[in-house]
């Protein structure tokens, strides 16, 4: 008897892993047809496969690096496809990351948890629909209000149409909650650097989507009891303020007498300005400043922020907050000799710092790689190609200027790395628990030397 084939195609996607990383790629493959149709460029400008491609898979991963300017070169269609684009990809990155992180045991409510845990992990059908839901109102709420103290302010102050102005902060609004750093202005938001009415929006609307929807989820819940949130959430919400306190000190520091960024600005905007450079590193991409202006020393910072990245289950890139934050606790407890990693009154289980451990040297080995092959392919200097491969990977969007200099195998590249820091993630983290294993047996213990 013949094999069938009809079930492999379902025996490839039915899995969470397997699943998230093709319908990722199935939406870049739409939206690059979608950008090569005629009237989504300007003029006569001839289609470009690469260019197509590039910005489909900068927009569903939400990080905003492109290689042609998104203002001038696409048509209103164009921005549209590309704002359907983020938007897609912000709903579908929050929600399939959410449901993921149930299949691996997240604390969303006792009968998901027993769920989880019964019949190998899967979810329920019944609460995958309303778990949608509440994440789509909670985007397009945040997304509507931002938008609207946006085109206020437009109309007021930059545009003398209503048309104009709705349309550039609905934009603007999307691309902020979502992360993404694409702009209908060729230079980003530096034609409103200073603009508190502006900056500050956009930056809350980073911020908070950069939260994670299970933690808003929480926080909408509970937020009056901080003793009560999970671990996760306590680590996202305070290492959150922490990143963003040190990020805004260092920049607000560093950058003082810069008089190309914030030299020459008086006291209030310096301090919305170093607010704004503070979260954009963080996975926002969009900003007032050139950075390729930036000392050095802020340039390094952004690069540390860039691979920290946001919350798990948000639209931020990076290895992410809880990641990072858990190393730290894995080696506070070594150098106290602890037996065990402990955060508050709860124990972490050898399995999850196992994830966390290799979810961060992977991240590394990529960045590292990616940077060196960059420079090999470009030509391009260490701390410039550093800085755009790590916003490639954090899905972060931020640019020296050099991705539009770039060759075809130097984009290509940063396509990968788009592709693999926001979907390689999360699969990865869930392929590493949802493979777990029950040994049989236990083999003799060695220690080799350490350090």
């Amino acid at each position: 008897m013949r094999p069938s084939r009809r079930w492999h195609i379902p025996a490839a996607i039915a899995h969470p892993v397997r699943l998230l990383p093709l319908a990722f790629l199935g939406l870049i493959l739409i939206g690059t047809l979608l950008l090569l149709l005629p009237i989504a460029r300007r003029g006569n400008a001839s289609p470009d496969f690469l260019d197509a491609f590039f910005t489909a898979t900068s927009a569903v991963t939400v990080t905003g690096l492109a290689t042609v300017d998104t203002g001038t070169y696409w048509s209103p269609v164009g921005h549209a496809i590309i704002l359907l684009l983020v938007e897609i990809g912000g709903i579908g990155i929050i929600a399939l990351a959410t449901i993921l992180g149930l299949f691996i045991g997240g604390r969303l409510g006792l009968r998901t948890q027993m769920l989880a845990q019964v019949d190998m992990h899967v979810v329920s059908l019944g609460d995958v629909r309303p778990l949608f839901r509440r994440v789509t109102v909670t985007l397009l709420s945040f997304q509507t209000v931002i938008a609207v103290i946006l085109t206020i302010r437009y109309r007021i102050a930059y545009f003398d149409s209503w048309l104009d102005a709705i349309w550039h902060g609905v934009f603007d609004a999307v691309m902020a909650f979502n992360n993404a750093g694409f702009s209908l202005n060729s230079d980003s938001l530096t034609s409103y650097a200073g603009d508190v009415s502006v900056i500050v929006p956009i930056s809350i609307a980073v911020f908070i989507g950069a939260i994670g929807f299970p933690v808003l989820a929480e926080l909408y819940r509970g937020w009056r009891r901080p003793s009560r949130w999970t671990i996760h959430t306590r680590l996202t919400v305070w290492g959150s303020f922490l990143l963003l306190a040190v990020g805004t000190l260092a920049f607000l520091a560093i950058e003082w007498s810069n008089p190309d960024t914030l030299g020459s600005q008086p006291f209030v905007d310096k301090i919305a300005t170093s607010v704004e450079g503070g979260i954009m590193t963080r996975s926002g991409g969009l900003q007032s400043f050139d950075w390729a202006l930036v000392r050095p020393e802020t340039q390094g910072i952004a690069v540390l922020m860039m691979f920290i990245g946001g919350g798990s289950a948000s639209t931020a890139g990076g290895i992410k907050i809880t990641t990072f934050l858990l190393l730290a606790f894995v080696i506070l407890a070594e150098l106290r000799g602890d037996p065990e990693v402990r955060i508050g009154r709860r124990s972490i289980s050898g399995r999850t710092v196992r994830t966390a451990l290799s979810i961060a040297l992977i991240a590394v080995m990529l960045v590292v790689g990616g940077t060196l092959l960059l420079m090999l392919l470009s030509g391009a200097s260490y701390i410039d190609a550093l800085f755009e491969v790590t916003s490639a990977f954090g899905t972060v969007g931020l640019s020296t200027g050099l991705t539009p200099q770039l060759d075809a195998p130097s984009q290509l590249l940063l396509i990968g790395l788009m592709f693999v820091g926001r979907v390689g993630t999360i699969a990865a983290a869930s392929a590493f628990v949802l493979r777990r294993r029950q040994p049989r047996y236990h083999l003799p213990e060695e220690q080799p030397i350490i350090g």
